[in-house]
Order: C-alpha cells, then sequence, then structure tokens
C-alpha cells in the first residue's frame, strides 16, 4: 500500500500564507498501482467521492482545522474544483519519495468520512463568515465567553425575548440555562431606526415629522453611544455604567422586515432541496443585527422606587455619603457625554441593608455593612454634536433631586480632577472614541469633531466646577460651552486637517421651551 498526501493549492486567492488555517487536508490509502484508483474504497461522481459505507463527502465542505472534516483523496494531479466562496482551488497529490512530502507531516486519521457532526463550523451562525472572528474580544476573554454563551443559546432554541417598555427595540439576552445575561439593542432598532417595533414612534413620525426625533443627536448612533458611555466610564474609573460592546447577533425573534425573512426562508428551502446550489449561498441564516451588548446586572431596581423610600426610611449617615459619591459619579458621566435622556426611570440603584446580631437586650452588633451602588443603564440618546437648540432642552432630571444640592465631595475631587485637567488624556478619550465610532458604516469625521467639540466644552465646565466647589445643580446652569479643534489648510488643493490647537466658544441659542 501506498500512501499519498491531498493538498489544497489555492489557485487565484489573495489570502496570504500564514491565514490559511490548514494545508494538508488527507493522508489515505491507495492502491499500490499508481493512476488507478481502489474501485473498493471509492468511486468520483460527479464532484463526490461515494464510499462503500455510503458517506457522501462534498468537494465543497468548508475545511478547517477545528472540525477535522477532511477531503476525499483523489488520485492524480491538477483536479480543480470551485469552491463556496467563489474561489478556485486545485488539488494535488505528492507521492511521500517526493521532495515535498518531507515539509508534510506524515500522519493519519481514523474513520474519516464517517459520522461528521454538525457543529457550529459546519453550520456557522453567519453563514461562512465566522461568528467568533466578529465578536471577539481578545482583551476581555469573559465577556467573549458570554457572547458565545448567548450564540450557543440561540442556536439551541433560546431566542432573546423583546423589552416592552422603553421606545427602542432591546432584547433581554439568556444563556443556555435559560439566565439573562446582557440586554440587546440592535442599531436598526432604534428610536428612529428603520426597523423600530414600536408603532408609538412609528406614529410620531408620521403624525408629527417636525417634532420628530432630537436634531441635536447623529441618527442611529444609539448603540455607539452606549458602548461610549462605557469608554468615558471606564477612563475616569466611575464604576457606574455596566460593560457594554458592540457584537453581531441573529435570531428569529428580531425585527426583521417580512421580505428579508421571505429570502432567508427561501434559500434555506432550496438548501434542504439542492444542497449544491443551496451551499453557493453567502448566508442561509437571517442577516446578523450589530448593536450594544450590556451585561445585566442584578439586584437593581429603578432609582425612582428607592427615592420614594428613602423618604420614609432615611439611610443611615455612611450609606448615605456612599450614595452620595455614587451619584456625583452618575452626575459626572452624564455631563460629559451630555445624556439627553436622563430620567429616574433609567438609572438603577442596588441598596442591600446591613444584617446586624443581637448582643444584648439594647444593643446590635452589625455583622454585614449595607451595600448600595448607581447603576446608569439607557445611555444611547448621549455625544450630541451641539447643545439642544431647537425644540426640547432635555434637562438632567437628577438636578431636582436634593442630592444635586449638595457640593462635590472631595474624594470626587481628588479621582476626576488629574484626568479633566490633563488635555493629553482628554484627547485619549477622544481618540479611543473615534476608534469606536469609526466603525459605524454612516460614519461622518466632521460631524464626529462636533460631538468630541461639546464633549471638550462639557469637560471644561466640569474642571471649573469642580475647582470651584459647586454643586450639582450649579454645575448645569453654567453657560453652554464648545470647545473647538483649530483646522489648518494644507497645499493649494483645498485639503484640510485639524491641529493642535483648540478654541472655545459659548453656544447662547437655546431651545423654545426651557423647562423640559
Amino acid at each position: 500500500m501506498n500512501t499519498h498526501v491531498v493538498q489544497l493549492v489555492d489557485v487565484a486567492s489573495d489570502v496570504s500564507a500564514p491565514e490559511r488555517e490548514l494545508e494538508v487536508l488527507a493522508v489515505m490509502s491507495a492502491s499500490p498501482k499508481k493512476g488507478t484508483p481502489n474501485k473498493k474504497e471509492y468511486t468520483k461522481v460527479n464532484g463526490t467521492t461515494h464510499f462503500e459505507d455510503d458517506q457522501l463527502i462534498d468537494l465543497d465542505t468548508p475545511i478547517t482545522s477545528g472540525n477535522q472534516s477532511v477531503l476525499p483523496f483523489l488520485e492524480g494531479s491538477g483536479e480543480s474544483y470551485q469552491n463556496s466562496d467563489g474561489g478556485t482551488r486545485k488539488l494535488n497529490t505528492v507521492s511521500p519519495e517526493s521532495k515535498e512530502s518531507s515539509i508534510l507531516p506524515d500522519i493519519g486519521f481514523d474513520g474519516i468520512g464517517k459520522n461528521l457532526p454538525k457543529t457550529r463550523e459546519h453550520q456557522p451562525l453567519l453563514g461562512h463568515a465566522r461568528i467568533e472572528s466578529v465578536n471577539r474580544f481578545i482583551d476581555d476573554p469573559h465577556f467573549s465567553t458570554l457572547v458565545l454563551e448567548a450564540e450557543e443559546a440561540i442556536d439551541q432554541g433560546i431566542y432573546p425575548e423583546r423589552i416592552y417598555q422603553g421606545s427602542s427595540g432591546s432584547y433581554f439576552v439568556k444563556n443556555t440555562s435559560h439566565k439573562t445575561i446582557a440586554v440587546f439593542k440592535p442599531k436598526d432598532e432604534e428610536p428612529y431606526g428603520s426597523l423600530n417595533p414600536k408603532w408609538t414612534k412609528w406614529l410620531h413620525r408620521l403624525c408629527c415629522p417636525c417634532f420628530f426625533g432630537r436634531n441635536c443627536l447623529v441618527p442611529n448612533q444609539g448603540y455607539l453611544s452606549e458602548a461610549g458611555a462605557y469608554i468615558v466610564d471606564q477612563k475616569l474609573r466611575l464604576g457606574v455604567v455596566p460593560k457594554t460592546r458592540v457584537v453581531k447577533l441573529i435570531s428569529e425573534t428580531f425585527h426583521y422586515s417580512r421580505i428579508i425573512r421571505e429570502k432567508a426562508h427561501a434559500k434555506q428551502a432550496i438548501y434542504d432541496k439542492f444542497p449544491a446550489i443551496g451551499r453557493r449561498f453567502n448566508r442561509l441564516t437571517l442577516p446578523p443585527k450589530v448593536g450594544s451588548f450590556q451585561l445585566f446586572v442584578e439586584g437593581y431596581k429603578d432609582a425612582e422606587y428607592w427615592i420614594r423610600k428613602f423618604e420614609t426610611e432615611p439611610l443611615s449617615d455612611s450609606v448615605k455619603e456612599e450614595f452620595q459619591q455614587q451619584f456625583e459619579r452618575l452626575v459626572v458621566l452624564d455631563y460629559i457625554i451630555r445624556n439627553t435622556d436622563r430620567g429616574n426611570d433609567n438609572w438603577l440603584i442596588q441598596y442591600v441593608k446591613a444584617e446586624t446580631e443581637k448582643t444584648s437586650e439594647n444593643d446590635y452588633r452589625e455583622v454585614k455593612p449595607a451595600v448600595i451602588r448607581i447603576a446608569a443603564i439607557d445611555n444611547g440618546l448621549a455625544f450630541p454634536f451641539k447643545h439642544p437648540d431647537s425644540w426640547r432642552t432635555y434637562p438632567f432630571y437628577w438636578a431636582w433631586l436634593p442630592y444635586a444640592k449638595i457640593p462635590f465631595s472631595q474624594a470626587t475631587r481628588d479621582a476626576i480632577l488629574p484626568f479633566i485637567s490633563d488635555m493629553n488624556c482628554v484627547q485619549d478619550l477622544c481618540d479611543e472614541l473615534y476608534r469606536l465610532f469609526k466603525t459605524d458604516k454612516g460614519f461622518d469625521g466632521i460631524l464626529f469633531e462636533r460631538q468630541m467639540s461639546v464633549l471638550r466644552g462639557q469637560i471644561l465646565n466640569l474642571n471649573q466646577a469642580l475647582k470651584q466647589g459647586k454643586t450639582p445643580e450649579e454645575l448645569v446652569q453654567l453657560p453652554q460651552m464648545v470647545v473647538e479643534r483649530s483646522k489648518i489648510q494644507l497645499g493649494n488643493d483645498g485639503f484640510r486637517s485639524y491641529g493642535d490647537s483648540f478654541t472655545q466658544r459659548f453656544q447662547y441659542k437655546g431651545p423654545f421651551f426651557k423647562w423640559f
């Protein structure tokens, strides 16, 4: 028995050599007579190989190093076939006595072609594109694992559930244990997205087009705003925004148009009846949706509930001090990103009372201290490219709370001032936001620079308020500031770039209604 090696050779491919996954596909046995296949083992019929056990392996089957699926041995060289991605590939057999075989390991596979498992790589979530490469975060393996759990749950029929509160299409994402792990907000289902499933926004756009939308915000960038708020939170070490990243997911429960669903069903029907044709489709499933993926926080309730509760059940001095610091971090975040949608129903509070035990008749000892935390969710309507100046002012509703009348604590000033006083740190923040926002297909560099001008102006006001010991209520009453980056002209072609100098100006124009 002679041993032959099947080697995959790209005829027309732009993929570099380090990116190829597996060049050696199979080592199989053939008859001693060169050029004559063993008829008892297989027979080539119309591009497939027919084994004695009736196992069919198609030449178009995706071959990767992860699923151990292999291409059957074909005697002779120069055999070409059309791959599912449209590229042409050639199969060459190399004899082990040849010089080329010395660089290939002499390995064998047991049970080739028998009972190939239908793993995620055989039927990937995104068709021929790998979902792992889209939702993989090298800097955060734990987050990547959570996203993978969500994908596996969807594969098993545990679909995300739509949240019926709010004005956008958002979903509770579960893992394989039916536990809610995140909230996913697709881009095209945002309050003013093309596939928003809430009929109230459709009626709003139809009947009141003049009042539709917020003209200070870039349309359909809410998912980036959610992720951008987390970047600001991490840069300033506030710790009030749950971890949020941009991912892509597919689910039957997402809101798709009817024509898109019918196309996906038609492709699947063709694939089931004519596999050879169906394998040439770029994607069999519904198209993936890009959106923000924010980790779910447990044990929290709306701030409105706890604020009313604290009026009847006052907090102890130590817990009240901790809550005040948490509240100030929320103020810093909202003011910097200029959140236009911060009501008392979209920030959360977790409060766990202290555990005590009785030591004597009238004496108690604290066994476990109280815990109080704030979670700033719903940050999708932030990062405006100008201060609101049309109909509404979109105020910060926390400015009317009694906690906003207390000056910023020394702990908050010591934690925030070193960062916002350093223009290099502020520019690093803008650069990181740029890397996030430019991933959007509709990215506009001029609008983004205007967004950063508003952000720098907010940071300048915050810097002044912290140095002067102002309260959050006094902070929101400061004049609206914009810090613009200067433009420089290079050459005679009119090309303009941004320099390293900045100009600050006030925005005097205000909205028609001042109180909401």
